[in-house]
């Protein structure tokens, strides 16, 4: 019913690329979740909607060695919260039987990330310290100059490519940032089944995560594969239509990491995990009110933090 984005903001937590810190760990713009449901599909009126979108990234841990200023970081803490807004535009133009959205995303993050070390003195002795940095401001914005969506009943399918631009603050030499540095170029295709009949929703998002450099840090961060799929039912309540179900994602690198920052190689992440959503759709005249709230857990990681996605969306179609 309505676009969504992808907090580009929360990656700036996993980019571990500075001299403080050696790699960005293979982590992309994308976050599992940011786009996954019925409320991140095509608007499919034309139309301005407004879309809130909160995000917490909780006990998210790096617990295997990182290299951190010469030493190694034996774990490594993240927490993440962040709040975006993001504007879209469905334009009442025909272009090969569907609609031009036009939107863009504006997140504003708050980071903290502790890293612990140790090291060994001349005589043998085991050092260890901990080390925590705080950061919080404007996020990398995310725009979306071609977007193209199509209805078809209760099916809405779309193409679309999101850009990902370096807005946000970074700094080779922090321990905590709120971007990342480097421009990322998103294609993505979108279905999404919601049967006005019965209350059934399908719906899988793919796409791809191509990056440009991280020219400050040397570091090229590889290309990433991603889809989230969502499998809930709606039910009329209270004057609207609640919705349960669950939503899954994957998340792959398939391209290593480069550059004289990339300490580790090519050090590619792999994610994955399942969690439940609900929902709830009401209507206040002719506009729209969608709330959507979700917790992800990731149940596997390779080379990446480990911890649990919080979202909250509230759109406002009209």
């Amino acid at each position: 019913m309505s676009p969504r984005t992808l907090l580009s903001f929360l990656a700036c937590a996993l980019a571990l690329a500075s001299a403080v810190r050696a790699e960005q760990s293979g982590t992309g713009h994308y976050i599992s979740g940011a786009t996954a449901s019925f409320i991140d599909a095509y608007p499919g009126q034309p139309g301005f909607g407004y879309e809130n979108i909160f995000f917490n990234w909780n006990n998210a841990n790096a617990s295997a060695g990182v290299p951190l200023a010469g030493e190694i970081a034996l774990n490594v803490d993240a927490s993440v919260y962040a709040d975006t807004s993001l504007v879209y535009y469905q334009a009442p133009v025909d272009i090969l039987g569907g609609n031009p959205v036009f939107a863009v995303a504006i997140p504003y993050a708050w980071v903290k990330v502790t890293a612990g070390s140790e090291r060994q003195t001349r005589s043998g002795t085991t050092v260890a310290r901990s080390i925590t940095d705080t950061a919080n401001g404007l996020g990398d914005i995310e725009f979306w100059p071609f977007w193209l969506g199509w209805t078809n009943g209760d099916f809405k399918y779309d193409a679309r490519c999101a850009v990902y631009a370096p807005s946000g603050e970074y700094h080779k030499s922090d321990l905590a940032n709120v971007g990342l540095g480097f421009w990322t170029f998103e294609p993505e295709v979108v279905f999404s089944w919601l049967s006005t009949k019965i209350g059934t929703e399908v719906s899988v998002f793919t796409g791809m995560d191509f990056n440009t450099k991280n020219t400050e840090a040397d570091y090229q961060s590889g290309d990433i594969f991603h889809v989230d799929a969502t499998v809930a039912q709606h039910l009329p309540l209270l004057g609207g239509f609640a919705g349960v179900g669950a939503n899954g994602f994957y998340y792959k690198q398939f391209t290593g990491d480069s550059g004289s920052g990339a300490k580790l190689g090519a050090f590619e992440t792999e994610s994955y995990g399942v969690g439940p959503v609900g929902s709830y759709v009401h209507t206040i005249g002719k506009s729209q009110l969608v709330f959507e709230v979700k917790w992800l857990p990731q149940m596997h990681v390779e080379n990446t933090f480990k911890g649990n996605f919080i979202w909250a969306k509230l759109v406002f179609m009209f």
